[in-house]
């Protein structure tokens, strides 16, 4: 061999190792890795300039794993999965599945119609079909196939309560008691899975299951006590689920459950004799839904309300949901207590919103000073001092009549003002603003006066009340020492002198009216 051919040989053996060195740094590049200091990076291959001395050692690059490799190169493809792999992967399953379904369901059909198999059977079959379903499933999500195996545990799960259904209401193969206690079962086993498989969606399949064992149990007849107790455990073991997991949307699922079962049964059975029983049972629905927000485990990947936008929009559906709920429960429940008491006794209904408003006080303390989000608690104890506040105002209208609604929502608007003064507090403030115009808008535009008194009468101890919220409200403006101060202040003093003027003109008015009326018989 001469001395030409092995330098032609030596020069492609450091060609290729310099290829082979650059196809090294971009896989290491693609995978994320940074190259040890002190490797060099490689250079333009087509450069007409004389080989460069050989490259440095690989042994000292740090090494690619082939997991890292395929992660580099896969993400573009799992970036731009492509809508046919979707529809491939979950749409036709489905589709599939329930193909399947629908043709077992009419060979079903058409064995019942010419009595192939007995009502025994039929519902046999129906509970085998239901647990076969849901364990079938159970391979397809070992199988990372999750989706699919839930829409297959749905089918399941559906199937057993029809099948148990189906057994007591249409065969009459089994008691009531019997159906509820299996139905009960099939709702325990199906939450237990949502714990163990960490899945939302089957606590969903859970609580509407046992929501709607009543209906499918159902015989038309009163069982007040049964069917709230049942109820009342059915909520208890949700606030039990969001202890354990921070799955608050099935607080809605939850709370719209209680209400329609609610509502069905007292537009059907209720009557006055039934009040105590009742009024207690919806007091216990008020009661774990108003603590919820305080139970509710918080998810550990939130993000808090404070770092998030602050506006209503910029915040989780979720903590969306709790304040819904919140203002939901207070107002429903308002509602069901004036709906019983309303024609019993309506003074006890003023009595029960203060109690109500002493109810929303404690707890906004309690989301104040327990609640883990800085944020959200401050959101939430205004939205329980709000409500406090309302059922105040509230209390007024209910409790008193004519002029002295106006003095109430006016002493009220003081009394805010003053608590607001005091803890600097423009929340509070602004709901004393809103309590003085619904005073002012009741005394210009609804309280009816006759008085035979000058000035000495119930009309103008009424604008009295409100001049001087005015003059308060007019007073904590200007001691803000910032130009929004300034403008409410300034607003405040024109509303006392045009509210004082008006009270003036409608004394001298009135006497002067009751004068010429005396004076004209005379004539």
């Amino acid at each position: 061999m001469t001395l030409n051919s092995q330098s032609d040989e030596l020069q492609k053996l450091e060609l290729l190792v310099r290829e082979l060195t650059t196809r090294v740094y971009r896989l290491e590049r693609a995978a994320g890795i940074e190259s040890v200091s002190g490797v060099a990076q490689p250079e333009n291959l087509t450069s007409s300039s004389p080989p460069p001395p050989p490259p440095p050692r690989l042994t000292h690059s740090t090494p690619i794993s082939h997991a890292q490799v395929r992660r580099a190169s896969s993400v573009a493809e799992t970036a731009d999965r492509s809508l046919e792999s979707r529809i491939g992967s979950h749409w036709l399953n489905r589709i599939g599945i329930a193909a399947v379904l629908i043709g077992v369901s009419y060979f079903l059909k058409f064995a019942f119609d010419n009595n192939w198999i007995g009502p025994a059977g039929r519902v046999t079959i129906g509970l085998l079909a239901g647990i076969a379903v849901v364990v079938w499933s159970e391979r397809f999500r070992n199988r990372g196939y999750t989706i699919f195996s839930y829409s297959l545990k749905a089918v399941g799960i559906g199937v057993l309560y029809l099948s148990l259904w189906a057994a007591f209401h249409v065969y009459i193969l089994i008691p009531s008691g019997v159906a509820f206690m299996a139905m009960l079962i099939v709702t325990a086993a199906t939450a237990t899975l949502a714990i163990t498989q960490d899945a939302q969606i089957l606590a969903v399949f859970a609580l509407t299951g046992g929501f709607a064992t009543p209906v499918l149990l159902s015989t038309g007849q009163n069982k007040e006590l049964e069917l709230f107790s049942y109820v009342v455990l059915l909520d208890l073991a949700t606030l039990t689920l969001l202890a354990i997991k921070p799955w608050r949307r099935l607080l809605l699922l939850s709370y719209l459950g209680t209400l329609l079962l609610y509502v069905g049964w007292y537009s059907t059975f209720y009557d006055r004799t039934q009040l105590r029983l009742t009024l207690g049972f919806a007091t216990l629905f008020f009661a774990i839904f108003a603590i919820a927000p305080l139970v509710a485990r918080q998810s550990e990947n939130a993000v808090p309300v404070a770092g998030r936008a602050p506006a209503l929009h910029g915040i989780s559906f979720s903590y969306k949901l709790m304040l819904f709920l919140v203002f939901i429960n207070a107002g429903v429940y308002f509602l069901q207590v004036y709906g019983m008491f309303e024609d019993v006794n309506r003074n006890a209904v003023a009595w029960f919103a203060l109690g109500l408003a002493a109810v929303y006080i404690f707890l906004s303390r309690q989301m104040r000073v327990r609640y883990p989000d800085p944020a959200a608690a401050k959101t939430l104890h205004l939205l329980h001092l709000a409500l406090a506040i309302a059922f105040i105002t509230i209390a007024i209208p209910i409790r008193l009549d004519a002029h002295w609604i106006t003095i109430g929502w006016l002493v009220e608007a003081v009394v805010l003002f003053w608590i607001g003064d005091r803890i600097h507090s423009d929340f509070l403030s602004a709901f004393a603003i809103g309590a003085v115009i619904l005073g002012v808008a009741r005394l210009l535009f609804i309280d009816n006066f006759y008085s035979t008194r000058l000035i000495l009468n119930a009309r103008m101890a009424t604008h009295a009340v409100a001049i001087a919220a005015l003059a308060i409200m007019a007073w904590q403006g200007y001691k803000r020492h910032d130009e929004t101060g300034g403008k409410a202040a300034a607003i405040a003093v024109v509303a006392l002198n045009l509210l004082a003027l008006i009270a003036l003109s409608r004394e001298v008015a009135d006497y002067y009216a009751q004068q010429m009326a005396n004076v004209r018989p005379l004539l």
